[in-house]
C-alpha cells in the first residue's frame, strides 16, 4: 500500500475506525495488536511477544492478552465485514467445540477475519518459537470448523466481504463502488 493501512481513508473514515466500529458492534472489549504510542488513543493496545513474526505473532499476543474463551481477529484491511456477519461467525464458534472458526472464501483462509479460541495460542507460540508465521498450517494441527461459500451465501452474505486492500489500486477501486 505504500503507507500504514490503519490510516488509509475509505467512505470518509479510517480503516482502523471502520473496523473498530465494527468490531464494538459485536463485543465490548476490542484490543489493537500493535504499537502502544501509535495506536493507544484509539484502544487499548497489545504488543506482540513475538515481534516482527507477522498476523502469527499479532494473533498469539491478542490470545495471550485476552480473558474470554472466543476471540474474533479481524484485520484493518478486510473492510467489507459487516456486523451481521461477525455475529454470525461467533454464533458458529459458539456451536462448535472447534479451537478455530474461520471463513473458506476467495479462493483461501481468511484467518484474519477469524474467531480464535484461547487454547489456539499455544499451537501458535510453539510455531512461531520454531519459525514457522503460516497461520492456516497450525489449522490442520487444531480443531477447526470452515465456513465455506456455500454457508455464507446460505446465510445472506457474500465472499465478497472478505476482499481486502493491499494495493492503492484496490483502494481507488473500494473508493468508486
Amino acid at each position: 500500500m505504500g503507507t500504514d493501512k490503519a490510516f488509509v481513508t475509505l467512505a470518509g473514515e479510517t480503516l482502523l475506525a471502520r473496523a473498530l466500529r465494527v468490531c464494538r458492534a459485536v463485543s465490548n472489549q476490542v484490543l489493537i495488536v500493535g504499537d502502544r504510542r501509535k495506536f493507544g488513543p484509539f484502544a487499548d493496545v497489545v504488543e506482540d511477544v513475538f515481534p516482527g513474526c507477522g498476523p502469527l505473532g499479532g494473533i498469539h499476543a491478542a490470545l495471550r492478552a485476552s480473558q474470554t474463551d472466543l476471540n474474533l481477529m479481524l484485520a484493518v484491511d478486510v473492510p467489507f465485514v459487516s456486523p451481521a456477519l461477525l455475529q454470525f461467525m461467533a454464533a458458529r464458534a459458539r456451536e462448535s467445540s472447534a479451537v478455530v472458526t474461520v471463513p473458506r472464501a476467495l479462493h483461501g483462509w481468511q484467518p484474519l477475519c477469524a474467531i480464535y479460541r484461547r487454547a489456539f495460542a499455544d499451537a501458535a507460540e510453539q510455531a512461531l518459537g520454531s519459525g514457522h508465521y503460516k497461520i492456516d498450517a497450525l489449522f490442520d494441527e487444531a480443531s477447526t470448523t470452515v465456513i465455506g461459500e456455500e454457508e455464507l451465501h446460505s446465510a445472506g452474505f457474500s465472499p465478497e466481504a472478505f476482499r481486502n486492500l493491499n494495493t492503492p489500486e484496490e483502494l481507488a477501486h473500494a473508493r468508486l463502488a
